[in-house]
């Protein structure tokens, strides 16, 4: 029975259980099998907890999807368990207004950023967002470290730094009553080859008759204090010494003073470290010249105020500075002579809140640089955020002076703040996931350089209400293999089933290889692989480049399409027997490049409109059109004639095409207009145009342009053709008549004129012929007798 159950359940869940899953619901996707798992899906899912919402053969993961689709297969509304975010300040202090003349407020008194404490309830997918507010307050106390390269190039910078206590005690009073100063230096590590290890050079390293102190590594000289005058006395005392390499040790000294709080005398306020030097610096690696290999620890080793170890611990990575100097909340002003000032102007890109100055030679214009760092460190705000737990994200976006607005990377910070302005930032967190443990973190959220901060408490919702009313080892779970819990049981370590009915140790191996044969089929791991445990284990080839994969080893990397005998063409890569192709290149075998320069016209389309262009040629859609670019047509008649029949037809409702206009007529967009001088003209566009006159059996002139743009194909025409004026009559008549006459009179005057000439032609001849004429005076040759005679034949004259 229980078989045939199991039978029935697998056939419904595959002929349709839920056509929330035919519909592609990312809940129903994510086949979660408890409201636990559901709710991290996304917060849009939901859980049914109703016991009897399933019907005959669905999964219980059909009991979580999308709050709609629930409700529509008819799941209370009350029954849903979709739980919330949430967020609850717990600590908001309001920001420290202005002082009142005279006043001076202590240090605990101070506030600038609010609120100090939230505790976020996130749930997977949901963000919670809250303001931070941050206001620059007046008369911040101020701690300042002078830390100075007493390498044998500073010994002018010595004399002017004698007496820069005081006179930078007189100047910070304008900017803060409550200011302490202290001073340390540096040379480089002890050891070959960065200085000379013989005795002599050990106790004088300064040639000549100079005289200089024994090498050190960093030295606190002067814890700070706000006594400027003993500043001035001790760092009289001081005395240049030497090192034989150009850059210094300087990175070993900024660790110590970062992290030896308590022997700098470093209070919960504005931290600043002043660096001057003339020359580069040593960082991680370089140690190894002297032998050195073991990576800087970043702790305080200082014995009697000297950095004792650093013939033992390399130099501080940059890495590693930055990540104590934020830690330690100190923003550090690079006082450096101009000839390294691109170094470190580069260094001060990966140490934020810091700042570079140009120092003079001599050191002389130290006080003025200290000033403009501070002016330009303190009106910037830089927000930190301490490490994310796994799956976490913030993202920040600032609202700063005058309603200026900042996203993205920029979000964390604002610039020209003067004391007193108020900037804000919205800060969104979000989870994506629940951790392992599933217990709360803690972040915390600070400005650069400053010590106050915002702690968040991150609480992760990843259990549903409803699991803590859960029955464990429930009966209605397979006689106790699960918890009955949300309406839904969650089976027990290595059960499975919707009822945690079955054993995963009891599958038999004919199972176990049905699971190694894709869409049941006979070959087992198709051929390309052993089946171990349920499992395919792809077999290796010779060539190591070549492996089989997937899950029943059913894909490769070396039998995918060639072209050119390279494999896709060398222009993509081959996954699971089919090329991918990389960026521009398409087909089997990536062969198809998708660059369509080569097709490009001189009109700027492609393929003159007339065709596809296809791995980089035009295909022209009518066989009539030929050429790289679709440009010739041997048989057209142009585009003006070509459109003329249509034109007439759509614009006249005249032409040969008058019957079948809109069957043949309707590819282009028709705009009349009144004159031709409202025609688009070729100086006005950017596309293609061509301006046609064309005549039709009327004898009258049509105005038209043709052009296709944004793939669109436009017809400017003017709305009445240009035709010639109907014959008068009259005049015509008139014409012709008079035409008729002036001809017949032309005709006469023709003939009578031929006719006078041959008259005297005529008679000329007479004349001549008269007076060559000789008359015979004998006889009238044309005279004739008027007596007739008449002789009888039969006379014989007897």
């Amino acid at each position: 029975m229980d078989l045939w159950l199991l039978l029935i359940a697998t056939l419904s869940v595959v002929l349709g259980s839920s056509s929330a899953q035919q519909e592609g619901s990312i809940c129903i996707k994510a086949n979660a099998q408890s409201c636990g798992e559901c709710i991290q899906v996304s917060e849009a899912c939901g859980w049914c907890t109703d016991e009897n919402f399933l019907t005959v053969g669905e999964s219980k993961s059909a009991r979580c999807d999308d709050l709609e689709s629930l409700k529509a297969r008819k799941c209370n509304e009350a029954k849903i368990e979709n739980p919330r975010g949430s967020m609850v300040v717990n600590k908001d202090k309001p920001v420290t207004d202005r002082a009142k003349e005279g006043d001076k407020l202590k240090l605990e008194q101070i506030t600038q950023i609010q609120p100090q404490k939230l505790t976020l309830n996130l749930r997977s997918g949901e963000p919670q967002t809250f303001r931070l507010k941050f206001k620059r307050a007046e008369d911040y106390p101020i701690d300042l470290y002078y830390l100075m390269d007493l390498s044998f190039s500073m010994k002018d910078d010595l004399e002017n730094v004698k007496n820069l206590g005081t006179d930078l005690m007189r100047e910070m009073q304008e900017i803060t009553t409550d200011f302490r100063i202290g001073f340390g230096s540096f040379v480089e590590k002890t050891v070959m080859p960065y200085i000379s290890t013989t005795p002599a050079r050990l106790l004088n390293p300064c040639t000549g008759n100079q005289n200089c102190t024994r090498p050190f590594s960093y030295k606190n000289v002067l814890k700070l204090t706000d006594k400027g005058d003993e500043f001035n006395r001790l760092v009289g005392l001081q005395q240049i010494s030497g090192n034989l390499d150009s850059p210094e040790g300087g990175f070993d000294a900024i660790m110590q003073v970062a992290v030896c709080e308590e022997q700098i005398g470093w209070r919960n306020v504005t931290r600043l470290l002043v660096f001057s030097t003339d020359a580069g610096f040593h960082f991680a690696g370089d140690g190894k010249l002297g032998g050195i290999v073991l990576p800087n620890d970043g702790k305080c080793h200082l014995e009697n105020n000297v950095y004792t170890m650093s013939h033992y611990y390399d130099y501080p990575s940059i890495a590693h500075l930055v990540q104590k100097l934020s830690d330690h909340n100190i923003q550090t002003i690079f006082a450096v002579t101009e000839e390294f000032q691109p170094v470190y102007k580069e260094l001060k890109n990966l140490i934020p809140k810091s700042a570079v100055g140009t120092l003079s030679s001599n050191s002389s214009n130290v006080i003025k640089l200290i000033i403009d760092a501070y002016n330009s460190l303190s009106s910037e705000v830089i927000l930190e955020n301490s490490r994310l737990p796994e799956g976490v994200t913030i993202t920040y976006k600032a609202i700063c002076k005058n309603g200026v607005e900042e996203t993205a990377d920029n979000g964390r910070k604002c610039s020209n703040i003067s004391i007193g302005d108020e900037v804000f930032f919205n800060i969104s967190i979000e989870s994506q996931k629940c951790p392992l443990d599933g217990k709360s973190e803690i972040i915390k959220i600070k400005p650069l350089g400053f010590t106050e901060e915002v702690e968040v408490v991150l609480n992760f919702i990843c259990e549903c209400q409803c699991s803590k009313d859960g029955e464990p080892n429930s009966q209605q779970c397979n006689d106790g293999n699960g918890t009955f819990e949300c309406g839904a049981c969650k089976c027990n370590e290595g059960r499975i089933g919707r009822l945690c009915e079955c054993s995963k140790d009891e599958v038999r191996t004919e199972d176990l290889d049905a699971n190694c044969r894709k869409d049941n089929g006979t070959d087992i791991c198709s051929n390309n692989g052993d089946c171990v445990c349920g499992t395919c284990e792809c077999k290796k080839r010779e060539n190591p480049a070549e492996v089989y994969s997937g899950k029943y080893c059913e894909c490769d990397n070396f039998n995918c399409d060639r072209s050119g005998n390279k494999l896709c063409g060398g222009h993509g890569r081959c996954e699971c027997r089919v090329c991918v192709c990389d960026a521009n290149y398409t087909g089997s075998a990536c062969d198809c490049s998708l660059d369509t320069s080569t097709c490009l016209a001189k009109n700027g389309q492609i393929c003159n409109g007339r065709g596809t262009c296809e791995c980089g040629i035009c295909k022209c859609t009518n066989p009539k059109f030929q050429g790289p670019t679709c440009e010739i047509c041997p048989t057209c008649p142009g585009v003006c004639p070509e459109h003329k029949e249509c034109v007439q037809c759509r614009a006249f409702q005249t032409g040969e095409k008058k019957d079948t206009c809109e069957r043949d007529c309707s590819y282009f967009q028709l705009i009349k207009v009144k004159e031709t001088k409202d025609l688009p003209q070729p100086t006005d566009q950017s596309y293609p145009l061509s301006h046609c006159k064309e005549r039709d059996a009327n004898d009258c002139w049509l105005y038209y342009t043709y052009a296709i743009r944004n793939d669109t194909k436009e017809v400017y025409v003017v709305e009445k053709p240009d035709c010639p004026a109907g014959p008068d009559i009259i005049p015509i008549v008139a014409g012709v008549v008079a035409g008729i006459v002036l001809i017949g009179l032309a005709l006469l005057l023709i003939w009578k004129l031929l006719m006078i000439i041959h008259d005297r032609r005529e008679f000329a001849k007479f004349e001549k012929e008269k007076m060559n004429a000789k008359w015979d005076t004998g006889e009238n040759p044309i005279y004739k007798s008027a007596v007739t005679t008449v002789v009888n034949p039969k006379y014989e004259g007897k």
